[in-house]
Order: C-alpha cells, then structure tokens, then sequence
C-alpha cells in the first residue's frame, strides 16, 4: 500500500503549475501549490480517469521534471556504487532512471480516488538549503493516515525534490537494493542495459528486486 501511494504521490508532483515556475516558492507551499493543481486535472481529464497513461507521461516529461533534481536521485539510488561509473555512464544512468520513473509512475497518477491530503507547518529557517515538507494522506474509508515527506534542496532554480518518503518507504531506496545486486552481477554498463531495455518494452521494475 505504501508503495502505491508513493507513486501515486510522486506522479502528481510531477506535474506543474505556471505559478511556481514564474517565481521561487518557498517548499511547502510549492508542494502544496503543485499537488492542488494536480488534484484539479485528476477531477476533471476524463481521458486520465480512464487510464491513459500515454497522456500522463507526455504531461509529465514535457512540463513536470523540473521540480525534481533526477541526479541527485540517481546517485542516491545508486549509492556507493556511483563512484564506480564514469561521467558518461552517470548520465546515462540518471536518463535511463528519470525514464523508468516518469513511465511507472505515469501508471499511478490515474489511480487517484479523492484522497485528502493535509500539510504540516513547515519546520526550517530562512538560510536552509535542505528541508523537509511534511504531510498526511487520508485515504477515503481509512482512519489511519499515511505520513508523506517531500526531502528538497534549495538549488538556483528554486527548490527541487530529491526523494519522496511515503510511511517511512523511500522512493530512492527502493531501487537501491536492485541497482547494487545488478551492478555486482554486471557492472555499471549492464545495469544501464538492463535499464534501457526494460524502459523500450515497458516492463515494469520492481524495487528491491532483482
């Protein structure tokens, strides 16, 4: 369930908002600017609703990846292991993930269902560069909400995502352990072939597994 959510929350920060992009927001108040925009094209594109994942991934890698810094996610995901990749695998990497992202999470942002989300007050000083946006899913016919963190870094473009934390589950982790068992077995260049190939049939990879 964690998972799901997720990826439903990371689809609809995807997508974006002419207002945050004309001017830098402060973080939580660009989450929540972005979500609520989100929110309205869910409730009224029937073709979304319907499943058209097409029309969800065209929106969200021709308008959304600014709101994410993908390298960072990526060397995240690959932790110790990107110091073995040359600055070209590095990229290719980071375009192979930013890929296999956008495409499974096009899938979840059609599964919306009026869920209610609410913010906490954000808890950060004036001069942070890295800060945490905290807030709640309540999903209908559940009493138990689902804490969300959005961790962000303030960049000269404003401030980006680095990771998305839906109860304690990291969208950057997740990966991890399926990255690191690929490399071993691999290398660097079989885990971008493994990537690439599966991001041209739309096979779908499952977190921490291999």
């Amino acid at each position: 369930m964690a998972v799901k959510l997720l990826r439903l929350l990371v689809a609809t920060l995807c997508v974006p908002v002419v207002q945050a992009q004309a001017q830098v927001l402060a973080p939580d108040i660009l989450v929540k600017t972005i979500t609520d925009e989100v929110v309205t094209v869910l409730r009224q594109d029937k073709d979304i609703q319907a499943g058209d994942t097409k029309k969800v991934a065209n929106l969200i890698e021709t308008k959304g990846l600014p709101h994410f810094n993908f390298t960072r996610m990526t060397r995240l995901a690959m932790a110790r292991n990107w110091r073995l990749a040359s600055p070209e695998q590095q990229a290719q990497l980071t375009n192979e993930f930013r890929t296999l992202l956008v495409r499974t999470y096009s899938t979840a942002i059609s599964s919306y269902r009026e869920q209610k989300i609410d913010y906490k007050p954000l808890r950060a000083k004036p001069e942070d560069t890295e800060v945490t946006v905290k807030a709640e899913v309540r999903q209908p016919g559940s009493t138990q909400p689902v804490p969300i963190d959005y961790e962000m870094e303030k960049t000269s473009n404003g401030w980006k995502v680095y990771d998305v934390k839906v109860g304690g589950v990291s969208l950057v982790t997740t990966y991890r352990e399926t990255f690191a068992a690929e490399v071993k077995d691999h290398g660097v260049d079989g885990l971008i072939k493994s990537l690439a190939e599966k991001n041209r049939s739309g096979e779908r990879l499952k977190p921490g597994k291999t």
